[in-house]
């Protein structure tokens, strides 16, 4: 059996202050839920802070990228090595990395050995457009991300992993992927794709994370199909009520 993980992406949002008013509220709750891995990931700035107050809780922390190289003159990057030093979990190939700051299926899988390199474990999001999905590219889109970005990942390595399927046309639209559907693309394009790559066994051990417009309303229909093993959520990971509820859900 997979274990579910819900992990919330808090994107650009919360000062330091707010974060720490956030997981204030969200450690009694989610200390209280069996059975699930909750991972938070608040902007750098917040990192050490959220770190320390979550040290005696069941949460995990998650940076929400990083750059491959160790050290250098690379003004305004974090390098594999400081986010290693305080979060556990990086989530890397996020579409508005791909769509806003010219992140490659090439760059991902840099950023990915990278990670893992320092013992990270990377969380990597695929998903087409609406325009590729509407063409009836998504299996071909999502094949060619992950084929790109595991590339020189060894099966031991991706074991660490986490894969997030996130059609681009449901982040923060309001417009969810059907239940149905999007445990269809998971296990007839990731899955498959990840047998092909590694093995079945691998295939049926990695956990599989739905995103995209999941809300306390809806997360129970995502939970309930045999392939999406949790949810990484953004706009209702900033309310501690709605990620307690999402968080239950799959509980």
């Amino acid at each position: 059996m997979r274990r579910a993980c819900v992990a919330g992406n808090w994107k650009m949002n919360n000062s330091v202050q707010e974060s720490i008013s956030l997981v204030k509220e969200l450690v009694p709750g989610l200390d209280k839920i069996e059975n699930v891995d909750s991972v938070i990931c608040p902007p750098f700035i917040a990192l050490a802070k959220v770190s320390d107050l979550i040290k005696d809780s069941k949460i995990e922390l998650g940076a929400q990228n990083l750059y491959w190289e160790e050290h250098g003159a690379y003004t305004g990057e974090v390098s594999p090595g400081m986010v290693g030093e305080i979060a556990e979990h990086v989530i890397l190939g996020h579409s508005e990395r791909r769509a806003y700051f010219q992140d490659t299926d090439e760059s991902v899988n840099k950023k990915i050995l990278a990670a893992l390199k320092v013992g990270l474990k990377p969380i990597l999001c695929i998903g087409e457009t609406l325009e590729e999905n509407e063409k009836g590219r998504t299996g071909d889109v999502v094949k060619r991300q992950l084929t790109g970005a595991l590339k020189n990942v060894s099966i031991e390595d991706f074991g660490k992993m986490m894969i997030a399927y996130e059609p681009v046309w449901a982040i923060g639209t309001g417009k969810a992927a059907t239940a149905e559907g999007a445990n269809q693309v998971i296990k007839e394009y990731v899955r498959d794709e990840v047998a092909s790559l590694y093995s079945d066994d691998a295939a049926e051990k990695v956990r599989i994370l739905y995103g995209g417009s999941v809300k306390p309303e809806n997360a129970r229909e995502y939970f309930q199909q045999p392939d999406i093993d949790g949810a990484l959520v953004g706009g209702a990971s900033l309310k501690a009520d709605a990620f307690i509820q999402i968080t239950e859900a799959a509980a």
